[in-house]
């Protein structure tokens, strides 16, 4: 039977990045623990199978040593203070899978409509707090008033989303990978995303975090969006930041949803 080379050390970094243990995949590949200590090698079956249980792009797996993956937009995330080193196979395909719709999307804005969005960098971290989340509350139409229609986090999510879609901002929210069901989107390790364009903006919102915290995510992520930044948040309030833009689109994201006046 016909054995591909392959380094170990390239199996065994195809596994940390799916965040799975040699446990996890035994089952399937009863032979792992030999290929990676080099002892054995799969057929090029086995290795096909392999790299879809690991959402591995096969042609990795023949490389010499592992690739630095990278991400395409810039990581704000913070894990008890500190950056995120290595994102996971179901981030990095949820990103690309957006900017590939945002490349349909900004064809799409460009046959129905000319101008440029003019909130898209219209402000900066050094811009009122105050003054822009008033600006964001204008011209989403969402204020206290509408919010107390609702009866549901739910429902007021729902409204948001459509108020960012009115004014040209493509809103996207998911809790799985593309259509698999079996690849759950983790809220510790993202819960948005930003992908500024003065024509086509897009936010993509966790749909596997709580419909309270999907709010205060697309309002955040929208902050992104008037500064005209593409970034990756985790958006979590109670985490010590060390970025000032982080900290401003958190206070901006949460005087849009709740006014200190109002308070």
């Amino acid at each position: 039977m016909l054995r591909v080379e392959v380094k170990g050390e390239m199996l065994r970094w195809a596994r940390e990045r799916a965040g799975a243990s040699v446990d996890d995949l035994l089952p399937r590949f009863p032979r792992l623990q030999q290929w990676e200590s080099g002892e054995t090698r799969p057929t090029l079956k086995q290795l096909e199978a392999y790299a879809k249980a690991t959402h591995a792009p096969i042609g990795f797996l023949f490389l010499k040593e592992p690739p630095q993956e990278s991400l395409p937009i810039p990581d704000f995330r913070t894990m008890g203070g500190n950056g995120v080193e290595r994102p996971s196979p179901n981030l990095l395909e949820t990103i690309y899978s957006c900017q590939e719709r945002q490349d349909w999307f900004r064809e799409y804005a460009r046959t129905s409509r000319s101008e440029r969005l003019t909130f898209v960098g219209s402000a900066t971290p050094q811009s009122s707090i105050v003054d822009t989340a008033a600006a964001m509350r204008g011209r989403l139409s969402f204020d206290l008033r509408r919010r107390r229609e609702c009866t549901t986090w739910t429902d007021a999510l729902r409204m948001f989303i459509g108020e960012a879609d009115r004014i040209g901002v493509l809103v996207m929210c998911s809790g799985i990978v593309l259509n698999n069901t079996h690849r759950r989107l983790d809220p510790t390790e993202f819960r948005g995303f930003a992908l500024s364009d003065e024509i086509a903006p897009l936010v993509f919102i966790n749909g596997a975090d709580s419909k309270a915290a999907q709010l205060f995510t697309l309002a955040h992520e929208l902050a992104h969006l008037w500064l005209g930044q593409s970034a990756l948040s985790d958006t979590t309030i109670t985490v010590q930041r060390q970025n000032e833009i982080e900290t401003w689109c958190n206070h901006v994201a949460a005087e849009v949803l709740v006014p200190l006046e109002a308070l």
